[in-house]
């Protein structure tokens, strides 16, 4: 994947609108109707979200006569996924850091404790 597929990805991410129509895509492919019913905003409101998860390759619409359905293509939801896989490693040494940290600290909190018996 390129930088520029992932900053793309990103971006449409960055909107809960955009997030929660593709949630609604996970369950299966939509018209912009159906896609637009649980929002309070204007159908060319919605093709604008649309529009921008298309250009970010998140979705893809068909044609079935008058119908254009939208569907979820997963790609690269999976690519920035990976990108973010490679911080677990340090997300997961800082955890283990803090909990040496808090560790030492509850000991010498125990031990000034036991003192004062």
């Amino acid at each position: 994947m390129s930088v520029d597929q992932l900053s793309s990805t990103f971006a449409a991410l960055a909107d809960p609108t955009r997030r929660a129509i593709l949630t609604r895509l996970a369950d299966g492919e939509a018209t912009v109707t159906d896609l637009a019913a649980p929002f309070e905003m204007s159908l060319p409101a919605v093709s604008k979200h649309l529009k921008v998860l298309e250009r970010a390759g998140l979705i893809e619409r068909g044609r079935s006569a008058q119908w254009r359905p939208c569907r979820l293509r997963a790609a690269p939801l999976r690519d920035a996924t990976d990108w973010l896989e490679s911080y677990r490693g340090f997300w997961e040494d800082s955890f283990d850091r803090l909990d040496e940290r808090l560790r030492e600290l509850r000991e010498k909190e125990d031990d000034k404790d036991g003192d004062d018996e």
